[in-house]
């Protein structure tokens, strides 16, 4: 479908633009719907964001926007509310545009994460879980891997204060979960989640120690750059069951549909259009 005086768009808002994938999932599922949305990658960088945000829902004909690195965190102090999912992690993912002007953030991607874990069949309630990074993404996975009844989570961060603060927003709302700070070892945890930015290039380390993951375990990514990043490749060398970080966003763009008032629409709806490439 081409683009007319009728589209209405959906901005796309991180930096770098080189690895989006939402737009080659979104933007074929409209066309194949007759309805005319797109989703526009925008790269803004750290220092103009704050500026940006206010001239950009001038405009008459956005929708709202998604929100990826490394504007999560910083996007709660733009907006006018916030759900209780993004208030528990501490970031939002997505802006939409009120009829009253104002802007309310949401965060989907926990929810993305624990739809596709739960969809592979992995037993979440009760079980012990390890994320490592403690930024939007780590924290809302944190915040839906509680809310589905997680027994013990463990916190891991380069920057130990980011941990700290993420447990004490977790113990406030979750006063029966078991929550860890400063742990890296993934021995005995089930579920290990890699939520940093390491994989995104060749060169980069592991996020954890893979020989100490108990084979069996399941490890999830959030890296979208490759559908297998060395540290999900490691991970099948310990007989894990994996899921790529491409799986949180297919699970996590049904949420986005219905918060922008959207129809509904599936994973594998999605997944028969996308175009993605690696």
């Amino acid at each position: 479908m081409d683009i007319s005086g009728n589209t209405r768009l959906i901005a796309h808002l991180g930096y770098p633009t080189a690895t989006f994938k939402a737009p080659m999932i979104y933007n074929p599922w409209f066309d194949s719907q007759g309805i005319d949305i797109k989703v526009v990658p925008m790269g803004v960088k750290a220092e103009d964001y704050a500026q940006l945000i206010p001239s950009l829902f001038r405009m008459t004909n956005i929708i709202g926007a998604l929100v990826t690195m490394p504007h999560k965190v910083s996007t709660c102090e733009l907006v006018h509310s916030l759900s209780p999912t993004a208030q528990i992690a501490g970031a939002c993912n997505a802006i939409r545009l009120e009829p009253d002007g104002t802007l309310r953030g949401d965060m989907f991607d926990g929810d993305g994460f624990v739809r596709g874990v739960l969809r592979k069949g992995v037993q979440v309630e009760g079980a012990r879980a390890l994320v490592v990074g403690s930024g939007g993404v780590g924290s809302a996975i944190a915040a839906s891997l509680a809310a589905a009844g997680i027994d013990t989570l463990a916190l891991f961060d380069k920057r130990a204060d980011s941990c700290e603060e993420l447990a004490k927003r977790l113990r406030r709302h979750y006063p029966a979960l078991r929550v860890l700070t400063g742990v890296r070892n993934p021995k005995d945890f089930s579920i290990v989640v890699n939520a940093t930015p390491l994989g995104m290039n060749s060169s980069d380390e592991l996020p954890l120690d893979v020989f100490a993951i108990t084979p069996g375990s399941f490890v999830g990514e959030v890296v979208m750059k490759n559908e297998i990043t060395p540290f999900l490749h490691a991970a099948t060398q310990r007989d894990c069951q994996i899921q790529p970080g491409t799986d949180m966003l297919f699970e996590m763009i049904p949420a986005y549909m219905a918060f922008f008032g959207l129809p509904e629409v599936t994973p594998e709806m999605l997944r028969n259009v996308a175009k993605i490439d690696y």
